[in-house]
C-alpha cells in the first residue's frame, strides 16, 4: 500500500476529513477487480454513513468519467448504486456511498436464490425500462467482433498454443458472423455488461445493490439476464435458470419492453448472446492471467467452457464449434 498513489489519496481524503468526519487512519482495502481500479474501504463518524468507499482509478490506465456518468444515469432509473459523494476526476479518486461488503456470490443458498435473482431480475427490468438511445455506447458490430476475438487470440493461441487451419478459421468467423447478426438484431436496451453475482450486493434495503457498471452500453436485451443466469462463478441447475428466465420474460412482456413474443425464439436468443458472452470470458480470463499477471479467474475456465460447449451442441449452425470446444477439454 506504500505507493505515490497511495499518498496523493491520503492527502485528498485529509481534505474531506472534517466535512464527512472521516476517520483517516480506518483506510483499508476493500476489494479489487479485473481491472486497474482498487477500493479502499473507511469510516465515518456521519450517522448515514458508517463506512464509506475510495475508488482509486489510475487516470493514466482509466478514466472514472465512465463512472460517474452510469452511476447517474442508473441512479435516475432509482437503482441502488453508490452514490458520488466527492470526487476528483483528475486524479482519478472517488468518494462513494457503501453498498456492504456481501455480494450475491457470497450470500447465495438453494434456500434464498428463488428470492434473490427475483430482485435482481425486477430491477433489471427497471434498468430496461428507463433506457434511451444515444446515451450510453453503442453495442455495435465491431464492439461485439473485437470481444469474439479474444477467444482465438488469448484462449485458442495464447493459452493452448493451438494451430488451427483456414478451414477451421472460416468455420470459426462464419459461427461468430452468426452470432453478431443474432445479437445485433435483438432489441435494444440499457447493458450493465456485467451483471453476475459478483457484481450484486445483498441489501436490507432495495436489493440488490449494483455494481462495476461503467461499461454500460446499449445493446442487446438479453445480455444482463445472461450475465446473471449463466454466471462465469456460480452455476444452478437448469430448471432453475429456466424459471427465472420464465419469470424475467413474463415481467418484460408486462411492463412493455421489446422481447420476442415466443419463448422459443426468445430462449434462442439468450444463448447465442450467452454463447457470444462467454466465448468472450474465455479470452479474457486467459489475458487476465498472461497480460496483467491475475491468475485467478483461470479456475473459473471449467464452467464458462461448459456452458459454451452445451449452447454449441445445441443448434447444428454452431456444429463446428462444437466439434472445436469439445477437442479442448
Amino acid at each position: 500500500m506504500l505507493d505515490s498513489r497511495l499518498s496523493a489519496l491520503g492527502q485528498w481524503l485529509g481534505a474531506l476529513a472534517i466535512p464527512w468526519q472521516l476517520d483517516l487512519d480506518s483506510l483499508a482495502p476493500a476489494s479489487a477487480d479485473a481491472s486497474f481500479r482498487r477500493y479502499f474501504r473507511i469510516r465515518s463518524t456521519k450517522a448515514n454513513y458508517p463506512t464509506l468507499i475510495v475508488m482509486d482509478a489510475p487516470p493514466d490506465k482509466e478514466s472514472i468519467e465512465p463512472f460517474i456518468r452510469v452511476a447517474r444515469l442508473f441512479a435516475e432509473a432509482q437503482l441502488n448504486v453508490p452514490q458520488i459523494l466527492a470526487e476528483n476526476s483528475p486524479a482519478g479518486f472517488l468518494l462513494l456511498s457503501d453498498l456492504g461488503s456481501t455480494t450475491y456470490l457470497d450470500a447465495l443458498t438453494p434456500n434464498n436464490a428463488d428470492k434473490l435473482y427475483r430482485e435482481a431480475i425486477t430491477a433489471l427490468v427497471q434498468l430496461q425500462l428507463a433506457s434511451q438511445a444515444n446515451i450510453l455506447p453503442n453495442y455495435d458490430s465491431e464492439l461485439l467482433q473485437r470481444e469474439l476475438d479474444l477467444f482465438p487470440e488469448w484462449y485458442l493461441l495464447r493459452h493452448l498454443q493451438m494451430n488451427f487451419n483456414s478451414k477451421q478459421q472460416d468455420q470459426l468467423s462464419a459461427c461468430f458472423n452468426l452470432l453478431i447478426k443474432n445479437n445485433l438484431a435483438q432489441s435494444k436496451v440499457f447493458v450493465h455488461r456485467d451483471y453476475h453475482s459478483r457484481n450484486l450486493m445483498l441489501s436490507p434495503h432495495h436489493s440488490p445493490g449494483i455494481l462495476d457498471f461503467q461499461d454500460a452500453v446499449y445493446g442487446p436485451i438479453t445480455y444482463d439476464l445472461t450475465s446473471l443466469l449463466r454466471d462465469a462463478y456460480i452455476q444452478w441447475p437448469d430448471e432453475k435458470v429456466l424459471d427465472w428466465m420464465i419469470f424475467y420474460w413474463e415481467t418484460a412482456r408486462e411492463v412493455g419492453l421489446a422481447v420476442p413474443p415466443d419463448f422459443g425464439d426468445f430462449f434462442r436468443d439468450f444463448e447465442w448472446m450467452g454463447l457470444q458472452r462467454h466465448l468472450k470470458i474465455l479470452g479474457i480470463f486467459v489475458r487476465l492471467n498472461y497480460r496483467d499477471g491475475k491468475n485467478a479467474y483461470l479456475k473459473d475456465i471449467p464452467l464458462v467452457l461448459h456452458y459454451a460447449q452445451n449452447v454449441a451442441n445445441r443448434y447444428i449452425e454452431f456444429k463446428p464449434l462444437a466439434h472445436l470446444l469439445a477437442a479442448l477439454h
